[in-house]
C-alpha cells in the first residue's frame, strides 16, 4: 500500500502563488505516475497535472501550473501561479502503478490517492 499526505493550500488572492507538495510512504517503489486533481463544489474531479516519464497539464492550467516529481523523495510538487478564482477546489494528489509514458488523466487510472487540500482564490 501507499499513503499520499498532501500540504501548502491555503488562502491567496487571484493572480497570487501558492506550492502544494505530496508526500508519498509505504511501497512506493510501485509508483511510476504521480498527479494532482482537483474537485470544485458540484463539479466532478479533474485532472490538473500529472509527472512520470513526462510530464502533462490540463489546457485550463498550462502556462500557469508547473509539477515537479522528485523520486528520490517520493515526493511531487505542484507549483501553482497566477491563479485564479476558477482555480477554487480541494486539491488532491494520486498515484499510479501503471507504466504510463505519458500521464494518465482520467481518475481510474490512478490507485492511490490523498486526502485533499483546500485551495481557495478570492477574487
Amino acid at each position: 500500500q501507499v499513503q499520499l499526505v498532501e500540504s501548502g493550500g491555503g488562502l491567496v488572492q487571484t493572480g497570487g502563488s501558492l506550492r502544494l507538495s505530496c508526500a508519498a510512504s509505504g511501497r512506493t517503489s510501485s509508483i511510476y505516475v504521480m498527479g494532482w486533481f482537483r474537485q470544485a463544489p458540484g463539479k466532478e474531479r479533474e485532472f490538473v497535472a500529472g509527472s512520470g516519464g513526462s510530464t502533462s497539464y490540463a489546457d485550463s492550467v498550462q502556462g500557469r501550473f508547473t509539477v515537479t516529481g522528485d523520486n528520490a523523495k517520493n515526493t511531487v510538487i505542484l507549483q501553482m501561479n497566477s491563479l485564479k478564482p476558477e482555480d477554487t477546489a480541494v486539491y488532491y494528489c494520486a498515484a499510479s502503478s501503471r507504466r504510463l509514458v505519458v500521464p494518465g488523466r482520467r481518475s481510474d487510472e490512478y490507485d492511490y490517492w490523498g486526502q485533499g487540500t483546500q485551495v481557495t482564490v478570492s477574487s
